[in-house]
């Protein structure tokens, strides 16, 4: 494998493992002294500002990667690909904050529990001021690396030390809020100075141009926040705060567990395939397959890990008043396997081979699906309706993906292609 790739999945795995497994620490400290009353709240919360993130992100997060990866020895096209991403994130931050100001302060819900929710939309500001699309374009991820484990680390000891009973909430979102935004911050300091490129004014056609290119993957985006974020909240809209902690408290074990791995190892991967397959689309097949064994294996193993040792890892990390989360767990086991396969065969192979239109329209026809199985599921079975409406809805997506793959003369098992 690729030098560059084996030290950027390196790096990146230092990245999510700060990401994922410092939070893993606070998350069980936090739900214990906060109560599964206010965790939920928190969850729902973020589940809220989750929409913004996605709006923000538009779908720079790939097609930006992308851009930087091939014109990284381009000096005045990164400055061009920078600046007009940069730009556009902040147009969307802005109007992002006044729906979401009038949605908090127009519904009861919200309203009851407002400084929760305006303290929580400071990640979003941090998201969208933290460029690692940049950095992974150029293949350069050490920087954040070091700077996203320094945010992290005196993120988690603050929880520590002001986090001290349920009353304390608001100072979750608050010092979480706060970390995003300094990451953000340094992370554009950086780039100017390594890199000496600077946000500059750009024409009206430019930014244009940067906003088609990312729409087919802002509307991907979109599909996937209204199966996985939209989860969470419409428990939050049609049960409690409660019902939503039970709920959180199994999917972020899930969700720390499963992108530990897949997130590293997809981020590295994708700015690679993607210069790959405008050498040799052949070549770039041949290291797919190899990817997708290697994949299948890994998270086949997460996931059986994740189903029989549920009940020991829920009552473990957060005692037996989460007990019911068990049983959520383990329907949500086999996710770990079924994003690893549709991440090898969406982003790394969809997206690199120009399929993005039909990769938004599989993912589309996924959030239809899921909104109609929340409808029916979560009246009847709450958070066991919505554990199971995630875990259909996922393996529909993958499936799909396969199919219209191999549909399209490409044959990821034989590692064949014939388009």
């Amino acid at each position: 494998m690729n030098k560059s790739v084996i030290n950027n999945f390196f790096f990146l795995l230092i990245l999510q493992g700060t990401n994922y497994l410092l939070p893993l620490i606070t998350f069980p400290y936090l739900a214990r002294v906060l109560g599964i009353n206010n965790f939920g709240l928190l969850a729902f919360a973020l589940a809220m500002v989750g929409y913004f993130i996605v709006l923000t992100d538009y779908g720079f997060n790939l097609t930006a990667t992308k851009e930087i990866s091939v014109h990284r020895d381009n000096k005045q096209k990164l400055v061009e690909i920078f600046s007009s991403v940069m730009l556009i994130k902040m147009f969307f931050l802005i109007i992002g904050f006044l729906i979401y100001f009038i949605i908090v302060f127009s519904f009861d819900k919200f309203k009851q529990n407002f400084l929760i929710y305006i303290l929580t939309y400071g990640i979003v500001i941090g998201k969208a001021l933290f460029p690692q699309w940049f950095f992974q374009g150029i293949e350069k991820m050490k920087y954040i690396t070091i700077l996203n484990v320094m945010e992290k680390s005196v993120f988690t000891l603050l929880i520590f030390v002001f986090v001290k009973f349920p009353d304390d909430v608001y100072k979750v979102p608050l010092i979480n809020s706060l970390g995003t935004v300094l990451i953000g911050f340094f992370s554009i300091f950086i780039i100017q100075k390594q890199f000496g490129i600077k946000i500059k004014k750009q024409t009206i056609k430019t930014l244009i141009f940067y906003l088609k290119d990312g729409w087919h993957i802002f509307i991907s985006n979109i599909a996937i926040s209204l199966y996985t974020l939209s989860t969470t909240f419409f428990l939050g809209l049609f049960t409690n705060n409660t019902i939503v902690g039970y709920f959180a408290a199994a999917d972020k074990i899930r969700a720390a567990i499963q992108n530990l791995f897949l997130n590293p190892f997809s981020q590295a991967l994708y700015p690679f395939i993607a210069k790959k397959v405008t050498i040799s689309k052949l070549e770039a097949i041949i290291f797919i397959r190899r990817i997708l064994i290697f994949s299948f294996f890994v998270f086949f193993i997460i996931s059986l890990f994740l189903l029989f040792f549920a009940k020991y890892i829920v009552l473990l990390l957060l005692g037996e008043a989460y007990e019911r989360s068990v049983i959520l767990l383990q329907i949500l086991s086999f996710l770990p396997l079924m994003i690893g396969l549709s991440n090898i065969f969406g982003i790394q192979t969809m997206i690199t081979f120009g399929m993005k239109k039909i990769f938004s329209k599989i993912l589309i026809l996924g959030s239809i699906l899921n909104f109609i199985l929340l409808l029916f599921f979560i009246p009847l079975f709450k958070d066991i309706g919505a554990a199971i409406s995630m875990l259909v809805v996922e393996s529909f997506i993958t499936v799909s993906m396969f199919f219209y793959l191999k549909k399209s003369g490409i044959d990821l098992i034989k590692g064949k292609i014939n388009v």
